[in-house]
């Protein structure tokens, strides 16, 4: 990999500036998830059961068919993998109130004790890496980040552009109890 230079370069769009940022955007997911991969491996769980318990934590009692949408898996995969997080006791389906062959996907307690721990890590990690760059280039990070981004999860973020806030996630207390 070349060297990371400090100075903005006009001519980013060159095969080496792009080049740059495919390996910097490899390596920085690398070390991303290195953490959350080290304690998820300790269940027998991978990537992929983190990210749902990443997006139930962040949406309670997410529907089975939002999060599909989501993930962009098959309910093929969604299914092996929410089969094992309910049987780990991190997930509780409910049916839903107006048609009861609706799945609402929520964390238990120990769920949102993971959600905790596994966040926590790659939260640290991009409030350093914020301080670091400062507030201009976290924008412009953003905007690379969505530029990158395809279809409907881009509504996502401009739905929380317009609100001028990110969506939060539920607030926890120190017992672990929603608020």
């Amino acid at each position: 990999m070349s060297e990371v230079k400090s100075g903005v370069n006009p001519l980013f769009l060159r095969e080496e500036e792009l080049r740059q940022g495919i390996e910097l955007l490899f390596f920085a997911y690398r070390d991303f998830t290195s953490e959350a991969d080290a304690m998820l491996a300790k269940h027998n769980f991978g990537r992929a059961h983190h990210r749902v318990i990443y997006f139930v934590g962040r949406e309670p009692k997410i529907g089975v068919s939002a999060l599909l949408g989501i993930l962009g898996i098959t309910k093929q995969s969604l299914s092996r993998v929410l089969s094992q997080l309910v049987e780990e006791g991190l997930i509780v389906q409910h049916r839903g109130p107006r048609d009861g062959r609706q799945r609402l996907l929520e964390l238990t307690e120990k769920g949102i004790d993971m959600e905790r721990r596994l966040t926590e890590a790659q939260r640290r990690r991009f409030a350093r890496a914020y301080r670091e760059a400062g507030a201009e280039a976290v924008e412009g990070f953003r905007k690379v980040m969505l530029g990158m981004i395809d279809g409907p999860a881009r509504e996502r973020f401009a739905a929380a552009a317009k609100r001028e806030t990110p969506p939060s996630p539920p607030r926890v207390s120190r017992a672990g109890a929603r608020r």
